[in-house]
């Protein structure tokens, strides 16, 4: 029954391996790495002469399928349980004679079965820069065989993560910030290891291994116990959560919901009457809908964000203060987790409990629906975010390389800022196009990561397999739509950062093909692109929802 015969697998498997988006999307990410592969292919007539190039190519080729494994593990496996209680069938799962470990291990290969498919179906690709050399077949081998384990062991991360919250999007957003780091960690280490091939076989397909089936043990135990003795069973009574009881049984962060600055995205309960001219949308928005669950998801995002930013905000803020920019780069990332979650099921939310019509026939206008989902989405997902801000304007004050750097400091900032909006007004925009919340977070995801990370991805294809090429100078144009390449290009001025004294440019480092030398056009770029597509999609939002508002009527 935990294989073979068991229902919960093979129901999953012919839901999700027969639908056409199984197929487009095996078609699409075959086509990428075909391109990639057909585009890198060293141009030399000479195989042997082509053993550096041959080693790039692979390292990028098992690296870019590595991050997109990492991205899209959490985006299968992380519906596993939630779906089941948002469906209401939660509780009839748990009453079938299925045991725990059935149903988890039915829904962890389901889950991961496309995915899979995928990783394999990429092997014979790789194969063909095997002739190139500078790479031996068990390094292949070996590289495929951690990622499988990884992709395994982040499967098994977002189903206990599923197990743990009432909705998907709480159960992606935990995923993901438990997973990136993950994943960045074990690709500094693959790279470290770059030069030492037998040691890095070994750590690859044994250390690795053994840690990874560890920890999957571990979680797999965790997750069934949770089944065997579930606490969160009674859906329907548990659709309200008493956050003062909460906050009374919670182990670790609690939140206070009448001190500052909790009381930014958990404001006390609502004593009074609304205040002539409030708009009711944003009222009941801040105050019941998103706390309806209760504030699990919000206190693991601050304490996971919080713990991981200690050493970054030592090692670039402080120590080598000239690498400040990656501090950006990693508050700009748990924006994008984070960000769209709040916004994404603003309006498919109430198509999903058919309050939407309801809402349609009330005076309450469309830009007063609109504005109070927005703000309400924005100012949770820009208040958490600014908590990891605060080291930046310490570091001003303490370090005094940051005192020449007040205008750089400042245009951070300001991306931080404008980061925080765009992800906020397209998940919106995308939760007024689509029916489901599920859908609706997916493709914000899959739009942002297209406009933010895009740039850095191509610039870096370019300047590594396409350095002289008359496109490559351009490639850097692109970075007018990221704000991690705006972060990346902000320049600093190098105030006795070396000990000499002398203040002038920094020209270095070079990341992703974007440096810190006399580079404002991209941020001024990057400002004024970011500002108009903020600007058309809002009016867009406002045309559309105001059709719908009129045909409703």
């Amino acid at each position: 029954m935990y294989l073979l015969d068991n229902p919960v697998l093979q129901r999953e498997l012919v839901v999700n391996l027969r639908t056409s988006r199984s197929f487009v999307l095996m078609l699409l990410y075959q086509a990428l790495l075909a391109a990639v592969v057909l585009f890198a292919w060293p141009q030399e007539t000479r195989l042997q002469a082509n053993a550096e190039a041959a080693r790039r190519l692979v390292d990028l080729f098992f690296l870019g399928q590595y991050v997109l494994a990492s991205l899209m593990a959490p985006s299968f496996a992380a519906a596993a349980l939630t779906g089941e209680k948002e469906c209401k069938t939660y509780e009839m799962l748990l009453a079938t004679p299925l045991r725990p470990p059935a149903i988890v291990l039915g829904k962890l290969i389901a889950s991961l079965a496309h995915l899979a498919i995928l990783i394999v179906s990429s092997l014979p690709i790789v194969m063909l820069c095997l002739p190139l050399g500078g790479v031996s077949f068990y390094e292949v081998l070996a590289a495929y065989l951690g990622l499988m384990v990884s992709v395994v062991t982040f499967g098994m991360i977002s189903v206990a993560c599923s197990s743990y919250f009432q909705r998907t999007a709480a159960s992606l957003v935990a995923s993901y910030l438990l997973i990136l780091p993950l994943a960045m960690l074990a690709i500094l280490l693959w790279q470290s290891l770059a030069g030492s091939g037998e040691f890095r076989l070994v750590v690859t397909g044994v250390f690795a291994p053994i840690c990874a089936v560890t920890l999957i043990g571990m979680l797999f135990v965790s997750t069934n116990r949770r089944l065997l003795y579930p606490p969160d069973v009674g859906s329907e009574g548990k659709d309200v959560v008493d956050l003062d009881q909460e906050a009374e049984e919670v182990v670790g962060l609690v939140i206070q919901r009448d001190q500052f600055p909790d009381s930014l995205f958990a404001p006390p309960k609502r004593t009074e009457l609304l205040d002539d001219g409030a708009n009711p949308v944003y009222d009941k928005e801040i105050h019941s809908e998103i706390f309806s669950q209760g504030t699990l998801m919000l206190r693991l995002v601050i304490q996971i964000s919080m713990t991981l930013a200690i050493p970054i905000m030592a090692f670039t803020l402080f120590i080598y203060p000239g690498y400040c920019a990656w501090f950006v780069i990693y508050v700009l990332t748990f924006n994008v987790l984070v960000g769209p979650v709040f916004s994404a099921g603003a309006i498919t939310g109430e198509r999903e409990r058919q309050t939407l019509d309801l809402l349609l026939t009330t005076t309450i206008t469309p830009w007063q629906i609109l504005w109070g989902k927005l703000v309400a989405g924005l100012r949770i997902s820009t208040v958490l975010t600014l908590f990891l801000v605060w080291p930046m304007c310490l570091a001003c004050l303490l370090v005094d390389y940051y005192w020449g750097n007040l205008l750089p400091a400042l245009a951070f900032l300001s991306t931080i800022l404008l980061t925080c909006g765009t992800t906020a007004i397209l998940a919106l925009f995308c939760s007024v196009l689509f029916r489901k919340t599920s859908t609706s977070l997916m493709t914000t995801y899959a739009v942002i990561i297209s406009l933010f990370f895009t740039p850095l991805a191509v610039n870096f294809f370019a300047e590594t397999f396409f350095v002289d090429a008359p496109v490559t100078p351009w490639t850097r144009a692109m970075g007018a739509i990221s704000p991690f390449s705006a972060a990346l290009s902000i320049p600093m001025v190098d105030s006795d950062f070396f000990g000499d004294g002398v203040s002038e440019v920094e020209e270095g480092p070079q990341w992703f093909g974007f440096g810190r030398s006399g580079t404002w056009r991209i941020f001024a770029a990057y400002v004024s692109v970011t500002v108009l597509l903020n600007g058309a999609i809002m009016t867009a939002m406002i045309l559309l929802f105001r059709s719908r508002w009129l045909v409703s009527q």
